[in-house]
């Protein structure tokens, strides 16, 4: 593995699992704060709408002045926001600190251009898969560990122990990752519209699918992630601890299929199939989930796991390899910065709509998730008419 692919896994690793270890502690946490499932939800929405609002911004500004700058300005900013949550006693600080967070979310934008950067056309399915398999190892390390520290030392040294995981990634990256972008465009405008932004990248043929794709897939899942927790608690009766676990397994999952599998998978299946498959998956893995009987819960939440990580693995960087293929080297920042804008704006639909869909109904946020799924099928198939493939 190039060494720097290898120090650019670490960084987001050690990034994400700061990231991970919140997952299972805010739905929990904001419970505690008198917040309405409702509630939960946004907050979920709130990190994302900030996201949304800076993540082309970021890339822009990648493009501009290089990936290694921004990456080191993201990651601080997140660490002064989980210094923020350490204090945040009420529902405003709470809500104050997932807002910055978002906002400091922009080093993923940089890393997937600081790829695209190193790495021919050809390999970058597979180098993408790097990101997704630092999102895989986020996952299992990340809940099980916020987990434990919430349960023992409680939520201020939640935020202490990810603010730390911060610094030393910024370390990491001062430190071991050099710079990826030879030719910065200095002449390049740096984009502050996100909303329109947005809108006008649908009008290009070569992303337009590409970014509807990724918005669905990512709407599904985010109604998934900010409800499952609750819906575990409830339902099936689970402490903390065992929570951490489960998010867990999704983390082993994903790892082994976005780290391991996904260069196999795309060379026998080819990108559109693979697509296809993806989302099936995903239609019955988070279909299944609020029916699994209670004596079954470990063996089909297994089946359910990992269909959710082999569609998760199949769509994710396949997605990212065919945005980069198609986009000239001086838009990669950009146009993956828009891409996460996308998948920003499905941050703020999934969470916002599973938060109000569990309030009415335990099953309705992934019944609903599974169901529109079904929506990619049609953007797959219109795919291969569109002219995005241009090698």
């Amino acid at each position: 593995m190039d060494r720097r692919l290898l120090i650019l896994f670490l960084t987001i690793f050690i990034d994400l699992m700061g990231f991970g270890i919140f997952i299972p502690v805010i739905p929990v946490y904001a419970r505690e704060l008198n917040a309405s499932d409702a509630l939960v939800g946004d907050l979920g929405a709130l990190f994302s709408l900030m996201m949304f609002i800076a993540t082309p911004v970021w890339g822009s500004l990648s493009d501009r002045y290089g990936r290694r700058p921004v990456i080191m300005i993201a990651v601080a900013i997140s660490a002064v926001s989980y210094v923020i949550f350490a204090h945040a006693s009420t529902l405003f600080l709470l809500m104050a600190s997932r807002m910055l967070t978002g906002l400091g979310s922009g080093n993923i934008t940089a890393a997937q251009a600081y790829i695209t950067d190193i790495t021919p056309p050809e390999g970058r399915a597979k180098a993408m898969g790097i990101i997704g398999a630092a999102f895989g190892l986020g996952f299992i390390f990340g809940p099980p560990l916020g987990s434990f520290v919430f349960a023992h030392s409680g939520v201020e040294w939640v935020g202490y122990l990810a603010a730390a995981l911060c610094l030393l990634n910024l370390w990491a990256v001062w430190a071991f990752l050099p710079e990826s972008l030879a030719h910065r465009d200095a002449g390049r405008k740096v984009r502050v519209k996100p909303v329109s932004g947005a809108w006008a990248a649908l009008k290009d043929q070569r992303f337009r699918n590409l970014y509807l794709i990724s918005f669905i897939f990512i709407t599904a899942s985010s109604m998934m992630q900010m409800t499952v927790a609750l819906l575990w608690i409830d339902d099936y009766h689970l402490t903390e601890k065992q929570i951490g676990l489960m998010f867990a397994a999704v983390g082993v999952a994903s790892a082994i299929v976005q780290g391991g599998m996904i260069g196999w998978l795309q060379h026998t299946f080819g990108e559109h199939r693979l697509m296809v498959y993806g989302s099936l998956c995903l239609v019955v893995g988070l279909g299944m989930i609020p029916f699994i009987p209670l004596a079954w819960f470990v063996p089909l939440s297994a089946v359910s796991i990992a269909l959710i990580a082999l569609g998760n693995g199949c769509l994710n960087p396949t997605i990212l390899s065919l945005l980069s293929r198609n986009a000239e080297q001086h838009e990669q920042g950009e146009v993956l910065g828009t891409n996460q804008s996308f998948g920003s704006l499905a941050r703020i639909a999934g969470p916002a709509l599973g938060g109000r869909l569990y309030s009415m109904g335990h099953a309705l946020p992934y019944v609903t998730a599974g169901a529109i799924m079904l929506a990619v099928l049609y953007y797959v198939r219109d795919l291969r008419r569109a002219p995005t493939d241009r090698a």
